[in-house]
């Protein structure tokens, strides 16, 4: 499973608290680099987003739940514009090769291939693997992204 976490509120912060709330929640993680990249959607201060893996048992549903608990902790509220500032934004990617279309929980998320904050690090996390719809890798996904890219690595340690 791969999980897209951004913030710009905060950012280094908000971004090492979430990777050890995603490590208590559900044990050791793979992670990309962090990236900063331009608000979306709106006129806001900078993101920093990267994209990490886990393995784990539980359902779609139950991720997704998990995920958004994470978010409230860290001051997140039910119901905010999608287009905001925000402190912390988790977002279930993919649940293995499934497609799934359930309440409120559309699987992959189509913002893999929307934004390339979230692109970009999921083809540097997993280059190889594949998109469950379109059997293409991600890689060959970035590599033929064409939409806007001001991404900048950016060095944070999570040690």
């Amino acid at each position: 499973m791969f999980i897209s976490v951004g913030t710009n509120i905060e950012r280094e912060a908000n971004l090492r608290s979430a990777v050890a709330a995603l490590k208590a929640r559900f044990g050791e993680l793979e992670m990309s680099r962090v990236y900063e990249s331009s608000a979306q959607g709106f006129d806001g201060e900078p993101f920093y987003n990267l994209v990490v893996s886990l393995y784990c048992d539980a359902t779609a549903e139950a991720i997704a739940a998990a995920l958004k608990q994470i978010e409230r902790v860290h001051g997140r509220q039910p119901g905010e514009p999608k287009f905001a500032p925000r402190a912390l934004d988790l977002d279930l990617l993919t649940y293995g090769d499934a497609a799934l279309n359930l309440a409120g929980l559309r699987l992959p998320r189509e913002d893999i291939l929307r934004y390339a904050f979230v692109l970009r690090p999921l083809a540097e996390l997993a280059p190889d693997a594949r998109h469950p719809c379109l059997g293409k890798s991600y890689r060959t996904l970035w590599l033929a992204f064409d939409g806007p890219a001001d991404l900048q690595p950016v060095a944070i340690s999570f040690d």
